[in-house]
């Protein structure tokens, strides 16, 4: 079997055949949405996160493949590959170790130890370098090289140029480099320090700053590389200068030889100025893909659940887009995202404006019966929720409940200027366009926010900084994972939406909207294949994927394939049950019936693996059905709390709003949100807060301490209990 494939099982802990399976599906073209959920049988039922990992290493272990080749063909090609050192290139674990073996065979720019050789001083250093039984004296030996038409001038100048060509040999050797390598990870520190002691700045923290390179947190990381970057701080990696020199010297000098003290200058030059600023830097780089690495992936950790969060389906809702000089954009919009009637207000404006748009939206509520308010959390939005409190007690008092949410409106200016928007709403200003865009967040977050850049949905930390191609692939991956595990209704989806379905790309999915705005709606799945240059391998990666509530058939409304209708039909027929007894919502007892048939006998009958037979049960139980609606509730308010308000020891409900490396910004409706340490998370010691909650969940938490002024709130989860 492949040795790729090998090692993939071996750090995934999968088992060899899974793994062998994933890469062949993979290779075939199919999509990891798809393998999930359709292939079970064939990987054991990983999740989508696994699959994307093992896809991600797979892609890694096959660029080092490859690598390793090239460097072989271009060492080859200078007639110096030994069986040792293409054995040496194979066994090379990482990208760096091939690096370091392909450096001394590398095409280099023009160095001090280049111009030595070419004033004939090889033969010295190498002679030198040997230290063997037969060493001459150093300065002896090296008179013989004077050569003034050559620039060696002194015996002095050909013992530099022979100590240059030492160095840049000990700086090319792989496994002195590893040891060091090794040497400065277990003793190194990162330091630093102000670029201005006297003046302050969010950095103050890392003004005097040491810390282990092992003990190096990511956002402390990051923090230093901005800080740097914005010339606050002057950052360092420092090591022990002794203890390195004392490891090179007893890997390099032969005691006892006349050219000891020449190797031991040579060495000690390559360190200082050529091994160790190349391992600072190789370090620094490693720290920082690290620390990319893990902000990445709780970026990823924090969109999921925030895509994932529970629409308020079929209600009408206003949305409200605060603001101050420009007014507060409102759009009403129906139970489908319709928009029904737009407005601009202006609260902030002094008490008579207020009094203004209280009437004015209370006209828009009576009017199209207004069930929930969006407001945004931008600018204004503490003044707007005030407003929007009275607004609802005003309405009340006329028999009329209505309730409000603050929605982050991250992206929605991002949104409302993009042609993306102008395509969608030609006829409202780019303003309004983001009310609308607001009020449908609360009505599916992950319909609207597909549409969205997912750098710019802001529910990570310094993501601004990050590579922007590898965090574009785990956020997209993100998206791509929520949108098909949620599943989308071919008549109503956007592009944007559709294009992210398995197998769909932007042109399918535009041509998906042009075929039922000329042919009306998909009565049918099997319809889907008539839309152009939609093929059958594109059919199959999307179909199960894609929603036809309108079909007459009703597996063509669940996750069920169409490559399992029949296996479908045979269950049914086993169990006594027909298709219509699925529309009816009449299978309550059919997991039992399955259990009491024998799963392996109901799945050998009906043609499939046992896998895909329990999906199937599934789906049955629950047509149509949308996963994200059995999960906790978002919380609506009719009252709003100020900071003044808050009071330690208070306890309160809230909503998850970020989760990052050292705390939890809780929403508990006051404008700012609280942070939760992570020493106040959880009773027990974790490594991360996301081990115990994700955003958009709903937590109790207590009141440790509010600060006006700062305008920050400190929250306890664990003393809340």
């Amino acid at each position: 079997m492949d040795a790729i494939i090998i090692q993939l099982a071996k750090e995934l802990n999968q088992p060899q055949q899974y793994v062998d399976n994933v890469v062949r599906l993979l290779d075939e073209g199919n999509t990891i949405p798809f393998i999930a959920r359709y292939r079970k049988e064939l990987h054991g039922a990983m999740d989508d996160t696994t699959l994307r990992n093992l896809e991600e290493r797979l892609n890694y272990l096959r660029g080092l493949q490859e690598r390793r080749e090239t460097v072989k063909k271009s060492i080859e090609e200078q007639g110096k590959l030994t069986e040792e050192l293409a054995a040496a290139i194979d066994a090379a674990a990482t990208l760096a170790e091939v690096e370091d073996l392909y450096r001394p065979y590398k095409q280099k720019r023009r160095t001090r130890a280049t111009v030595a050789r070419e004033k004939g001083l090889a033969p010295l250093a190498e002679l030198l370098f040997a230290q063997g039984p037969d060493c001459p004296d150093p300065l002896t030996e090296a008179a013989k090289y004077v050569d003034p038409e050559k620039g060696v001038e002194t015996a002095e100048d050909a013992l530099a140029g022979a100590s240059d060509i030492v160095a840049e040999l000990l700086s090319d050797d792989a496994e002195l480099r590893k040891v060091l390598r090794a040497l400065l990870a277990k003793n190194g520190k990162l330091r630093s320090e102000a670029a201005d002691p006297e003046e302050d700045s969010v950095y103050r923290l890392y003004y005097d700053f040491t810390q282990p390179l092992s003990r190096m947190q990511g956002h402390q990381v990051l923090a230093v590389n901005r800080g740097e970057k914005e010339e606050k701080l002057k950052v360092s990696v420092e090591m022990d200068r002794d203890l390195a020199l004392r490891t090179l010297r007893r890997r390099v000098v032969v005691p006892g030889t006349p050219a000891m003290e020449f190797v031991k200058a040579a060495a000690e030059d390559a360190y200082d100025r050529l091994i160790f600023p190349s391992l600072e830097r190789e370090a620094r780089s490693g720290l920082t893909e690290e620390a990319n690495e893990g902000a990445i992936g709780q970026f990823a950790l924090n969109l999921k659940p925030l895509l994932m969060q529970p629409p308020v389906k079929g209600k009408v809702t206003m949305g409200l887009d605060p603001g101050y000089r420009m007014g507060c954009k409102v759009a009403v919009v129906d139970g489908t995202g319709k928009v029904l009637d737009t407005a601009v207000v202006y609260p902030t404006h002094g008490e008579r404006q207020k009094r203004e748009a209280i009437a004015a939206l209370s006209r828009l509520i009576k009017k199209h019966g207004v069930q929930h308010l969006a407001i945004g959390n931008g600018t204004a939005s503490r003044e707007t929720e005030q407003m929007a409190v009275e607004l609802i007690r005003q309405v009340g008092e006329a028999g009329m409940r209505v309730s409000y949410m603050i929605v982050s409106e991250a992206g929605a200016s991002v949104y409302s200027a993009s042609p993306l928007a102008a395509a969608e709403f030609p006829e409202y200003d780019v303003n309004l366009r983001s009310a609308v865009s607001i009020a449908r967040r609360l009505q599916d977050p992950l319909a609207e926010l597909v549409k969205i850049d997912p750098k710019a949905i802001g529910v990570g930390q310094y993501q601004h900084d990050m590579p922007p191609k590898r965090l574009d692939e785990a956020l997209n991956g993100v998206v791509e994972d929520c949108v098909n595990a949620v599943g989308v209704d071919v008549n109503t989806a956007s592009p944007s939406l559709l294009q992210r379905v398995s197998g769909l790309t932007a042109a399918t999915a535009k041509n998906i909207v042009a075929y039922r705005e000329e042919n009306g709606p998909f009565t049918a799945r099997k319809q889907i294949l008539k839309v152009p240059k939609l093929g059958p391998k594109a059919f199959q990666q999307c179909a199960g994927f894609l929603r036809v509530p309108e079909s007459k058939s009703v597996l063509d409304n669940t996750a069920v394939h169409p490559e399992s209708y029949a296996a479908a039909e045979k269950l049914l027929e086993l169990t006594g049950h027909s298709l219509a007894d699925v529309r009816a919502g009449k299978l309550q007892g059919l997991p039992a019936q399955v259990a009491a048939y024998g799963e392996e006998k109901a799945a050998g009958e009906a043609g499939v693996g046992v896998p895909t037979l329990r999906d199937v049960v599934s789906e049955l139980l629950k047509p149509g059905r949308d996963i994200r609606d059995d999960l906790p509730k978002p919380v609506l308010r009719t009252d709003v709390l100020e900071m003044k308000d808050l009071k330690p020891g208070m306890v309160l409900t809230g909503t998850v709003r970020n989760v990052i490396d050292f705390g939890v910004f809780v929403d508990i409706g006051v404008h700012q949100d609280g942070l939760v340490h992570i020493s106040q998370v959880a009773d027990r010691r974790v490594r991360h807060p996301s081990e115990v909650v994700s955003v958009g969940d709903v937590v109790k938490v207590l009141v440790l301490e509010v600060d006006e002024k700062k305008k920050r709130i400190s929250l306890s989860m664990k003393q809340a209990k």
